[in-house]
């Protein structure tokens, strides 16, 4: 429980607390930049319906005295009534649309800037750093959450302007009631400083805890085979559901605050309007006060006593802070950043390392890597699982940054290249690729530009990935969630995506380790004869492909032990050591 007595001595905030704060407070302010117009227009309605509110109970009790005295001017006095009323509802109705608007724009830009940040990194950066279930709930829900602050800081002051102006013009009617309600005030401030205290950390947990059982909920849904086939349902059930204790503990927090302060507000603004209206009663009676201005004053105080309701806007805005830290959390690690120089427009696609490092975890992955593959050559990068191949392929196309060191296609700095050149001269293909696209054939074409249908299906027919295409009953405009693909032709329609684009420079990550032996057969002569010349960089496990190189990169403990000829290397007793596993060793005499 939050403590809700004695004032708490404030904690300055350590640099790596005050970063993210800092960030939200940014990412805050952006949205409102980018809403500014909008906001302003819930700022004017909800002013105007708080104006409109706070002279409306003076016009009714002017009203009423009029009636009660049969007095001229009642007519025109009960029209006023009637357009103030006319006027709070249509001011309202803007706030409601305007403020959905708002709220929704802000919401669409937040989660832009977000993806838009996300792509920017390097892949592992958010690997490292979110789980991917975290990185949706920062995305949606937080997005949404960070996304209404404009809407309540808007209406926020209206919120406060209808007590304050409740207030003073209780004053106005009469000076002993004002002092009455005033004497209540410093509980309502009391109030609201408990709640605002004992709600901020809480919301912030009960969020982590929230992305804490999205993230374990996506790694089971995407394991969900194996986790059928083990039979440990139940065992995984218990594992996404394992943080839900703590997250009812935070949220029984949370609201048991929030709770509380709703409470002590619903009993002490009561006994705050009946004061008003006790004391109200016995000036009446006096003459001090007449009946209209008493039925004023009793709705001026429950006016003034909505500065209680600013509670919930307090709150909205606590959400809204700690959202706001979350998606700055995200948009503070530091994207790869490009330069804009071209590369050489008759380049072969020399690749070279230059004293290349990469540290991961505190722990040296690269070492020190120094290596060239010459231009139109093929090298295939072989060692022991663990070696430190895909991430020399990552960096290779600066799918990653090195720590230290540098890499160069043909002279020119991968840091300095402009990264649409880059993308468009540096092919991927992977062991499990992702297809992205609604076709079979839009998969085969994503990349940073759409090659023409007759190259498509030439660079399928390379990667044999024709032969199962045909069979489709819509072929290439199969809907691709629905074609029933293997691992081995997911793997083809990835190769078939990667020649398509062939640039000077093309990464073969183990990209053809789930065909079978005639299939990479036939795919290795294709990347030689079907494919657009440049330079391979194979990471391989078999033997075959090392085989068929021109060079081979010996990888051990992330470091090059080696690089020749397969047929030179493969005299050392080690090197042959690295595919004892690999069932094809025959090859490596053919």
């Amino acid at each position: 429980m939050a403590p809700t007595s004695g004032p708490a001595t404030p904690r300055r905030p350590t640099a790596p607390e005050a970063a993210p704060a800092a960030g939200a407070r940014r990412l805050l302010a952006g949205a409102l930049r980018h809403s500014t117009g909008r906001t302003v227009a819930v700022c004017l309605f909800s002013t105007g319906s708080a104006a409109a509110a706070v002279a409306l109970p003076a016009v009714l009790g002017h009203t009423l005295d009029l009636a009660l005295e049969h007095a001229a001017g009642l007519p025109r006095a009960i029209a006023l009534c009637a357009l103030l009323l006319a006027a709070e509802v249509l001011l309202d109705t803007l706030v409601a649309w305007t403020g959905g608007v708002t709220t929704a724009r802000s919401t669409a830009w937040l989660r832009r800037r977000g993806v838009d940040h996300l792509l920017a990194l390097a892949p592992h950066r958010a690997a490292d750093r979110f789980s991917p279930g975290d990185l949706v709930t920062r995305l949606t829900g937080n997005a949404a959450e960070a996304g209404s602050a404009p809407m309540t800081a808007a209406t926020g002051l209206a919120a406060v302007l209808t007590p304050v102006g409740g207030l003073l013009a209780l004053a106005l009617t009469d000076l002993w009631l004002a002092a009455v309600f005033i004497a209540g005030v410093p509980l309502l401030a009391r109030l609201l400083r408990v709640f605002a205290r004992g709600s901020s950390d809480s919301v912030s947990r009960y969020q982590r805890v929230q992305a804490d059982i999205a993230g374990r909920l996506v790694e089971t849904l995407g394991g969900a085979r194996t986790v059928a086939a083990a039979g440990t349902a139940d065992r995984e059930r218990a594992r996404v559901l394992a943080p839900l204790p703590e997250l009812g503990t935070q949220g029984r927090h949370m609201w048991s605050v929030y709770g509380r302060a709703v409470v002590s507000s619903g009993i002490l603004v009561p006994l705050l309007t009946t004061a008003v209206l006790a004391v109200g009663g016995v000036r009446l009676a006096h003459g001090g006060l007449s009946v209209g201005e008493l039925l004023a004053a009793s709705r001026y105080a429950v006016l003034a006593a909505g500065l209680g309701g600013v509670i919930g806007q307090l709150n909205s805005l606590l959400r809204s802070r700690a959202a706001a830290r979350r998606m700055a959390d995200l948009l503070g690690v530091a994207p790869m950043h490009h330069g804009s120089r071209p590369l050489p427009a008759d380049g072969p696609g020399r690749l070279e390392l230059r004293a290349v490092t990469v540290v991961r975890g505190g722990a040296g992955v690269l070492r020190d890597i120094d290596l060239v593959v010459p231009g139109g050559a093929t090298m295939a990068v072989v060692g022991r699982s663990g070696a430190g191949k895909s991430l020399l392929g990552a960096v290779a196309g600066r799918l990653a940054d090195p720590d230290a060191g540098q890499v160069l296609l043909d002279g020119v700095p991968l840091t300095e290249v402009d990264p649409a050149e880059l993308r468009r001269e540096v092919g991927y293909a992977f062991e499990r690729p992702a297809l992205l696209g609604d076709t079979v054939g839009a998969s085969v074409a994503f990349g940073p530009y759409r090659p023409p249908a007759g190259e498509i299906e030439a660079a399928a027919r390379a990667a044999g990935a024709d032969t199962f295409v045909r069979l489709l009953p819509e072929g290439w405009d199969a809907p691709l969630r629905d074609a029933p693909l293997s691992g081995g032709e997911r793997q083809r329609l990835g190769l078939a995506r990667a020649f398509a684009h062939a640039g000077r420079l093309l990464v073969l990550d183990d990209a053809t380790s789930s065909l079978d032996s005639v299939t990479e057969l036939h795919v290795g002569r294709a990347l030689v004869h079907d494919v657009r010349p440049g330079t391979r960089l194979l990471i391989a496990h078999r033997v075959s492909s090392a085989a068929r190189a021109d060079l081979v990169a010996w990888m051990e403990d992330g470091r090059i032990r080696a690089v020749g000829p397969h047929d030179r290397l493969w005299e050392d007793a080690a090197y042959r050591a690295v595919f004892a596993h690999s069932g094809d060793d025959a090859a490596a005499t053919t």
